[in-house]
């Protein structure tokens, strides 16, 4: 299986990238990767690119971009999961499998029922490691754009900014009377709403009634909050998207 890496900068034939810090160190020290293997690199805007290992240092690792691939993997569905903010790795768990599934962008948000609390600068931190997760899932799973990851947000503030009106949004809530997989349209964009470990108040899902959001339901079962996203991205992907 072809390596397959994320860089920064403009990829075009020709082109040399030098890649470094745990890129490097996974392709050196890991994989044992020599001069002369061959990689595949993208960059979510030039597509994706067949590549050459040419130098290699303790470092870094330079690569040659030789042939553009047809690669056409990214999902059809633009999908935003708006998700309760929850413990440890059940966030990181979202987040690599969202990738995997085509979610386009997540904001992760804080509610009134939700244990985790960051201020600013763990917030920011938090944010660059749920981005570098969702790259290194970007990575394995073929895609050629990582989503976007928003900065950590309350919930009464994100509704409070506004959000698209072309969007079909949708908040998860057990016992609600319509089923997810019942949905016989949606508009192109859909907005996915779910609450955290333990759940939403009473005031926020009247918030995001004003806000223009209808209740969903997965079936008779309360899921974990990690399972919840997982699965309503699997029904949307299966009836509008390209599962």
């Amino acid at each position: 299986m072809t390596t397959r890496l994320f860089v920064s900068a403009p990829i075009s034939n020709g082109a040399e990238l030098v890649i470094g810090g745990e890129q490097a160190h996974y392709l050196g020290r890991v994989l044992r990767a020599a001069v002369g293997d061959t990689v595949q690199v993208f960059n979510g805007d030039c597509g994706e690119w067949q590549a050459t290992i040419t130098a290699m240092s303790k470092n870094s690792v330079t690569v040659l971009a030789a042939a553009r691939l047809n690669a056409d993997t990214e999902s059809p569905l633009r999908s935003h999961l708006v998700q309760g903010i929850s413990r440890g790795e059940r966030m990181d768990f979202v987040v690599q499998k969202a990738t995997e599934l085509g979610i386009k962008r997540i904001t992760p948000v804080f509610t009134n029922h939700g244990v985790v609390r960051l201020d600013d600068k763990r917030a920011g931190k938090r944010r660059e490691h749920w981005q570098r997760i969702a790259i290194s899932a970007t990575e394995q799973c073929g895609r050629l754009r990582p989503p976007l990851i928003d900065p950590p947000v309350s919930l009464n503030h994100w509704f409070g900014a506004g959000h698209a009106v072309d969007s079909t949004q949708l908040i998860l809530l057990p016992g609600a009377a319509t089923a997810l997989s019942a949905l016989d349209t949606i508009a192109e964009k859909v907005c996915l709403l779910i609450g955290p470990e333990g759940g939403f108040s009473e005031r926020e899902i009247e918030d995001a009634g004003v806000a223009g959001f209808r209740a969903v339901s997965l079936g008779p079962r309360i899921l974990r909050t990690e399972t919840a996203a997982l699965a309503a991205l699997a029904v949307l992907q299966l009836r509008f998207g390209d599962l």
